[in-house]
């Protein structure tokens, strides 16, 4: 048996199978498994045996060539880099620190780049958090490119960042001086809101957690549980789901699931005498409470953690909400949600004191929302007392936009032409008084055109219409598309929209556990560990941000067939339609 293929290259064989071990995050000893070398040399005889070593040198050499290909990337983008920092453990309670650069391309698309998975030996305190990224970032030579720095609240990362300012202002390397070069991760800031409003959980949420808990507890049970799902006709393939109670997020599916099947379990009370714990009627009105108002943080949190697309425009529009919420049900009838309402609110406010204005700039540059948003928004939360917070986010807005601006001026008409027009228009008009009156119009538009033209390009932009805030915008493509019509404005969207206002992907957002490196990085030396980690980021980022984009369109795909179909069936309901077209 043969296989029909170009003549066998070693050197290709070998980057092949470290790509593989890169990719699928394989042992090195994989390349020494009897059955994996049998495989290899049945293809080709030829096929040389490599050492888990060998193949171990040769990803640390992938690691140096895709390194400096990372550093011509970032040196080469339009725009500036925004960071995102965070500590991790491994088994053996080693420290390494992640430190990952965010920033949109030359074609309008958001990246995400692990720059360093590094060993962080003790002490982790401020000044040798500053020391290790200052040092980072000078060898990346990226250190007069930063935008911003979302951390988490750590007072460490306080004291680093700080002194990373400094240092940065004294090279006159920060956009305002520095103003918004810090940001704190907003998913964490609301883990942190919701956890102190659930350390008292009331007692319809015990009672729905010990209901789950006894109908799990044998195949008897959940056998009755499931017949009374069936004489409720209810959908029994959505299931019940157990709370974690060190993620907060559970407790929220948890009263999702029990909602769906709420007359189960009022039907199994009335089968099964040992069943106790019920929630009554009024409990399961005060369940559904307590969902909805978790469902705002819920929602939140995962607009928050998103990595394939820009959140930093997003972030005003859903805190909003969330401090909306938290007011109203502060002054709610029920007790335990007043209550919960309060302790989270009185957290929440210490955190949007502090909050970046660049935030509210970015979803000013959001063209469904603009600055009538601001002041709508602030209108909702201060009434007559918006006034000074607006027209503080203008003022930055318009700072920051400064930064930006060139001294470039716009091409003027020659005066030849200019006379050659007027002496065309003097031929028009024999009578001289027709004349001059015209001009006296000439005159009035050209003022209207000088105040015109002396608008700024943010000026224009906010001017003009926005976009139906109920539009699937792209906002990268809508900017993309202003960049000859505004080329300072978009020069500071790329860098706005860069920012990551959270540190962390949505699964590890709701934990209040740390990140642990798995068993088996933990087993290797720190600068394998990086090799690997990078290596894979940098060599499959676009593969999987190309993926996810595809799982998007053919979901759009699906629910446009299902609403094609839905369609269909609301017409041919409907009866038989007359066709003004015959049908050959």
């Amino acid at each position: 048996m043969s296989v029909s293929s170009p003549k066998f290259d070693p050197a290709k064989f070998r980057e092949l199978l470290c790509a593989a071990i890169i990719m699928h995050e394989l042992p090195f000893r994989f390349v020494e498994y009897v059955g994996i070398r049998a495989v290899f040399a049945y293809l080709c005889a030829d096929v040389p045996n490599i050492s888990r070593n060998t193949a171990k040198n040769d990803m640390v050499k992938m690691y140096k060539r895709e390194k400096e290909r990372m550093k011509f990337v970032l040196t080469s983008i339009p725009g500036r880099v925004c960071l995102t920092s965070d500590l991790w453990t491994s088994l053996a309670t080693d420290g390494y620190m992640c430190v990952t650069a965010h920033f949109i391309d030359a074609n309008w698309v958001l990246q995400k780049r692990v720059l360093n998975f590094c060993f962080m030996p003790p002490p982790h305190n401020g000044v040798s958090l500053f020391e290790k990224v200052y040092k980072l970032l000078s060898m990346w030579g990226i250190e007069n490119k930063i935008f911003c720095v979302t951390l988490d609240n750590a007072s460490s990362n306080d004291i680093s960042v700080d002194m990373l300012r400094t240092q940065l202002k004294n090279k006159k390397a920060l956009v305002c001086n520095g103003e918004f070069f810090h940001l704190r991760c907003c998913a964490h800031i609301l883990n942190l809101v919701v956890q102190d409003g659930l350390k008292e959980i009331d007692v319809v949420v015990q009672k729905i957690r010990e209901s789950i808990k006894y109908v799990r507890g044998s195949q008897g049970r959940k056998k009755s549980f499931y017949e009374s799902v069936k004489q409720m006709d209810l959908d029994g393939k959505k299931g019940l789901r157990q709370d974690v109670p060190t993620r907060w997020n559970s407790t929220f599916l948890m009263l999702q699931s029990a909602r769906s099947y709420r007359r189960a379990f009022q039907h199994l009370e009335l089968t099964d005498y040992n069943f106790k714990h019920c929630p009554t009627g009024g409990e399961w009105e005060k369940a559904e409470k307590i969902k909805k108002f978790l469902a705002v943080f819920y929602d939140a949190t995962l607009v928050f953690s998103g990595t394939k697309y820009p959140t930093a425009n997003l972030y005003f529009p859903q805190v909003f909400i969330v401090y909306f919420t938290l007011k109203k049900e502060s002054d709610s009838e029920d007790e335990y949600m007043r209550k919960m309402a309060d302790q989270m609110l009185v957290k929440f406010e210490k955190y949007w004191i502090e909050f970046s204005i660049v935030l509210a700039i970015a979803v000013v540059l959001d063209p469904r929302y603009k600055l009538p948003f601001i002041d709508w928004c602030y209108q909702k939360l201060y009434g007559y007392a918006s006034s000074l917070q607006y027209l503080k986010v203008r003022e930055k807005l318009f700072a920051l936009f400064g930064e930006y601006v060139s001294n470039v001026s716009a091409p003027s008409i020659s005066s030849e032409m200019a006379g050659r027009a007027t002496q065309e228009t003097e031929e028009q008009y024999a009578n001289e008084g027709s004349f001059f009156m015209m001009q006296e119009f000439d005159s009035f538009h050209s003022m209207d055109m000088g105040r015109q033209a002396q608008k700024t390009q943010l000026e224009l932009y906010l001017d003009e219409p926005r976009v139906d805030r109920n539009a699937k915008l792209d906002i990268l493509a809508f900017w993309k598309g202003n960049e000859f019509r505004y080329p300072e404005l978009v020069a500071m969207a790329r860098d706005v929209l860069s920012i990551p206002v959270s540190t962390v992907a949505s699964e590890s957002t709701f934990s209040v556990g740390g990140r642990v490196i798995d068993q088996f990085r933990s087993a290797l030396k720190p600068d394998v560990v990086e090799a690997l980690v990078c290596s894979r980021d940098w060599l499959y980022a676009d593969i999987e941000l190309a993926q996810s984009q595809l799982e998007e369109l053919t979901e759009d795909i699906m629910n446009m067939n299902i609403n094609k179909d839905e369609h269909m069936e609301d017409t041919s309901s409907m009866g038989p339609s007359i066709s003004s077209n015959p049908v050959s």
